[in-house]
């Protein structure tokens, strides 16, 4: 593996540890709970980065795999009846996935995944911010 491919994929680490990390400890009430005008809540922006980031750009386009996607928004919708324990394994198996590939594209699909990522830990700091006062850098 080259070095740029092991800084991408560690900054790209970083960015899935961060999505995890600032979730850790949250009731199941506050990781479905929406506290944002626009609706979406922390598990749901959890199963979009599992389904239509992570699938996606990695199962789909990368190595071209018929993987079932989400309809429209469907991924940023959490069932009640969902455990919050299976969407954060859902992220964390498809984050697993990515393994060795090696594309003509792979470089431009890791720089995607790795600024949606980090976009949306930081939607995801603010969110948690606003729950319990926690932040990511400074652990309150």
């Amino acid at each position: 593996m080259s070095t740029e491919t092991e800084l991408l994929l560690s900054s790209l680490n970083s960015q899935r540890e961060h999505v995890l990390g600032i979730l850790e400890g949250l009731p199941d009430t506050d990781l479905r709970r929406a506290v944002l005008p626009s609706g979406w809540t922390c598990l749901g922006l959890v199963q979009h980065l599992a389904l239509d980031v992570e699938r996606f750009w990695f199962r789909s386009v990368l190595t071209g795999e018929q993987v079932e996607l989400a309809s429209d928004d469907g991924a940023w919708q959490v069932g009640p009846d969902v455990p919050a324990a299976d969407v954060l394994s859902l992220y964390r198996r498809e984050a697993d996935f990515f393994g060795t590939w090696r594309l003509e594209n792979l470089r431009a699909i890791i720089l995607h995944v790795i600024t949606e990522t980090a976009t949306h830990a930081g939607h995801l700091d603010a969110a948690r911010e606003l729950i319990d006062g926690r932040t990511w850098l400074i652990l309150t």
